[in-house]
């Protein structure tokens, strides 16, 4: 069973000094276990001159690395969020895509990208799946976040809130106020 827990479009205009500082996306969403993987679609191409995302191999099998709040100006995440501890500048690697490509990376993956450098826009997709026993551990404003079930079998765990109904592959939808009875 998968759930998509989340999805995101980042969209870095051309000819300009955005950026997004080198992180992992655990530190922030409070999800336990770490069984969660991110979905990155490339709408354009995504080239190391567009500012692609760049990795630090081997870094999904560490720990949560201390991390701080910049909030820099032109770093596109919300709140500048960028490791505590220096990444050498020959540690990542790239991760171009072409259009309609994706990568697929672990929460714990440490990544960034640069600026694009060119005249288009650089647009891609995220989309977070995890299995139904990860748990949010972490709230915001009193909230939890929520997931959909994109496969098959749908089960709610405490901790994960519905957003609708399931929608399985076959198209047919299920009944949100009861799993078991088809509309």
């Amino acid at each position: 069973d998968i759930l998509v827990w989340g999805g995101s479009f980042f969209n870095k205009a051309g000819g300009t000094p955005d950026f997004v500082s080198w992180h992992q996306d655990a530190t922030y969403w409070g999800l336990e276990p770490m069984d969660i993987v991110t979905a990155w679609v490339a709408l354009t191409p995504s080239t190391v001159e567009s500012g692609c995302m760049r990795v630090v191999p081997g870094s999904h099998k560490g720990e949560i690395l201390p991390h701080t709040e910049t909030y820099g100006a032109n770093n596109l995440l919300s709140r500048g969020q960028e490791i505590a501890v220096d990444v050498p500048e020959g540690a990542g690697v790239d991760v171009a895509l072409k259009a309609g490509e994706m990568s697929l990376h672990h929460v714990l993956l440490a990544h960034a990208s640069g600026p694009n450098t060119t005249d288009d826009r650089r647009i891609g997709l995220a989309l977070r799946y995890i299995p139904p026993h990860v748990r949010q551990l972490k709230v915001r404003d009193g909230e939890l976040s929520t997931s959909t079930p994109v496969r098959r079998t749908c089960h709610w765990r405490s901790g994960l809130q519905r957003l609708g109904g399931c929608v399985e592959f076959t198209g047919k939808c299920l009944n949100p106020r009861n799993l078991n009875e088809r509309i």
